[in-house]
Formats: C-alpha cells, sequence, structure tokens
C-alpha cells in the first residue's frame, strides 16, 4: 500500500511538471505569435526594430556654406528656415508622399517634428496623434523623428521601422518627400530654381536592427517566468489541498 501510495505521488507530480511546462510552452510561443482560433493559426508578433538616419544640409542655389562673398545672416536665415521644413515635413500632404515613396501604409507613418525650446511640445496632426496604446505596439510602427540643429542649417532625420531594409527606404523617403512637395510649391508660385531651396543629403541611409536575437530572448522569458509562475501555483494548491485534508482528518478523529 506504501508504494502505491509512492507510485501516485510520482504521477501526480510528474503530471503537475508536464501541466506547467505546457503552459510555459504556450506562453512562449503566445508571447512572439498571436494565436487565431478562427480561423486557427499563428501570425509572428512584430518584435524586430531597425533604424537608419539621413542628414540633409539646407542651403542655396549659390551656396551658403561654400561662397565666402554671402555672410552670416544667411546663414542665421537658413538655419530658421531648416526649422520651418522640419515642421513642414509632419504635414499631412508631405507624409503621404513619404509613405508613398517607402511603400508603407501612410496611417502607420508617424512624422515627429523638430522640438524647440519655443515649441516644447509635438503638436497633434490630424491622422498623426500619439496614444498611450502606441508603447504596446511600438516595434510594428513606422516613425519619423526630425531634428534641426539650432545653430546650422541641418536636419538629422530617424527613421524607426520593424526592419533594416524599410529603415533605409523610409529615411530616404523623406528627404525626397520633402524636395517632391518644394519643386511642387516652387512651380505653383512662379519660384524660379535661383531663389529656390535647395536640399542636400550627406550619403545614402542605410538601416540596422537594433534588438537582433529579440525573438529568441522573448521566447526564454516568457518561458522561464511562465513556468516558475505556474509551479508556485501548483505547489500553493497542493498545500492548499493537503491543509483541508489533514483539517477533514483531525474533525474525523476528534468525532
Amino acid at each position: 500500500m506504501g508504494f502505491g501510495v509512492r507510485l501516485r505521488g510520482l504521477w501526480n507530480i510528474r503530471g503537475s511538471v508536464a501541466l506547467c511546462v505546457g503552459f510555459a510552452l504556450l506562453a512562449a510561443i503566445w508571447s512572439v505569435e498571436d494565436i487565431s482560433l478562427a480561423p486557427p493559426g499563428l501570425t509572428s508578433r512584430s518584435l524586430q526594430m531597425a533604424t537608419a538616419s539621413a542628414q540633409v544640409v539646407v542651403d542655396t542655389p549659390l551656396s551658403t556654406l561654400i561662397d565666402a562673398r554671402q555672410d552670416t545672416h544667411g546663414l542665421d536665415a537658413l538655419t530658421n528656415r531648416a526649422l520651418l521644413l522640419g515642421n513642414v515635413m509632419a504635414s499631412p500632404q508631405v507624409r503621404a508622399d513619404i509613405a508613398k515613396r517607402a511603400h508603407i501604409p501612410f496611417d502607420k507613418l508617424q512624422v515627429v517634428p523638430p522640438i524647440t525650446a519655443k515649441q516644447p511640445r509635438v503638436l497633434a496632426e490630424a491622422g498623426n496623434e500619439r496614444h498611450t496604446s502606441d508603447i504596446l505596439k511600438l516595434n510594428g510602427q513606422y516613425r519619423l523623428y526630425i531634428k534641426a540643429n539650432p545653430t546650422v542649417p541641418f536636419l538629422q532625420i530617424y527613421a524607426q521601422t520593424p526592419d533594416a531594409e524599410s529603415a533605409a527606404a523610409l529615411a530616404n523617403a523623406a528627404v525626397g518627400g520633402m524636395q517632391s512637395y518644394l519643386n511642387e510649391l516652387a512651380a505653383s508660385t512662379r519660384t524660379t530654381v535661383a531663389q529656390q531651396i535647395r536640399l542636400t543629403q550627406l550619403g545614402e541611409a542605410e538601416g540596422t536592427v537594433i534588438n537582433d536575437g529579440i525573438r529568441w530572448r522573448v521566447i526564454f522569458l516568457a518561458f522561464a517566468v511562465a513556468f516558475a509562475a505556474s509551479c508556485a501555483t501548483v505547489i500553493w494548491l497542493r498545500r492548499v489541498r493537503e491543509g483541508w485534508r489533514l483539517a477533514s482528518l483531525a474533525e474525523q478523529t476528534a468525532v
């Protein structure tokens, strides 16, 4: 009889461990995949994050940067104009062109314009608002962060996407979209080439993944946490059940 009790106890322990392992495996899969029941299937979650950057000089056809005949007042004016262009880049018209060039959905692209001392907060544009729920889908978004140098006419464009290729494409598309808008505006106002602002990109943007291997790290962490939590729950439930059993035996003995 004692051997049977021990065997039954061992079987219960193995069953509990198997249950904990199964729950941990389910949690690990759910951490990297969206589980669908109707229809049944798995859809990969977007965990990878990639970035790319582009540097843009805002200049005139007769370059202010290399033409010694132009004074520094012209450079200051271009610096302010670079800040203006950084804000225009977040407008719906330019944002739509950028999304089209980068081959991404317009409603998934967010553009954050430059922040200055006079404007310390980003103004929400229609369709470009930021929500608290964005934290939960941070890695699956497409974002552009525009920074303007406060002393020289220089724009720094940072792109964030789920993969390196789309990050580089988005950063390059931002420059092309802004230049296209300036060309259309110049044509509509009949501004001559000699009077137009020129954007010079300093080399093509290159994307890079900043959290390579994140998928396996998330799987391991989810499995470890779920296994530990499930084991602790099973142990607690077994102790509660054992306590009830002992209390019942004590009542029967007392009677």
